[in-house]
């Protein structure tokens, strides 16, 4: 069993387990934000079209903070923000840790709440992901393009468990990727891709 599908195992159980728990009377929200704060688990895709290289980075967990704002009751804008993560980025055919970087990956998306006044309020989002690569330390002459732009799709769940305080299930799938360049020439495209499960707590406000 791989580590997302234990993750996402262990996210199905917790939601059960909350749907199963003494009910909350059904309230609307008192206003439009809702802020959550999450731990959130990267696990990278790492595949790339480099021949003979393998290149990739460590799955790890990262704090997050997302902001959302309501529109309707249905329909929602979320921005996520986190800090410039340190990874190790790795190549199996140079015998494993080739290096470190930074990457400040937030996420702009528009979401659909189906349920926005139950207690269980199950959602799904589309959005865009800007990456910026920083603090890039690679061999001598190894270089990667700093900027990355890409789509991200999102389902999760938010359960209220006191007036305005909610319990968060996020999963996102989200497409980062950089080329990889040596001495200037350009030798394929590293796909990092990461799963991000995400679990935390929210206050809507």
């Amino acid at each position: 069993m791989n580590k997302t599908t234990a993750l996402t195992r262990l996210a199905l159980a917790a939601v059960a387990a909350a749907s199963l728990a003494a009910p909350v009377a059904s309230q609307a929200a008192d206003g439009p934000w809702l802020v959550r704060a999450r731990a959130v688990h990267l696990d990278p895709a790492n595949k790339d079209t480099i021949d003979a290289t393998d290149v990739s980075i460590n799955s790890k967990w990262l704090p997050e903070v997302d902001i959302s704002y309501f529109f309707t009751p249905n329909i929602a804008a979320e921005l996520i923000l986190t800090y410039p993560q340190k990874q190790d980025v790795s190549s199996s055919a140079h015998g494993g840790k080739i290096g470190t970087l930074k990457h400040l990956p937030p996420v702009l998306s528009v979401q659909y709440h189906f349920l926005p006044e139950g207690q269980i309020r199950p959602y799904v989002g589309l959005g865009i992901n800007y990456t910026r690569f920083s603090s890039v330390d690679l061999p001598a002459g190894f270089s990667i393009e700093k900027s990355s732009f890409g789509p991200s799709f999102q389902a999760g769940v938010d359960i209220e468990v006191s007036k305005g305080i909610f319990l968060n299930f996020d999963v996102k799938k989200t497409y980062i990727r950089t080329d990889l360049s040596s001495n200037g020439t350009n030798l394929g495209t590293i796909k990092v891709d990461p799963v991000l499960f995400g679990i935390g707590v929210g206050y809507r406000f």
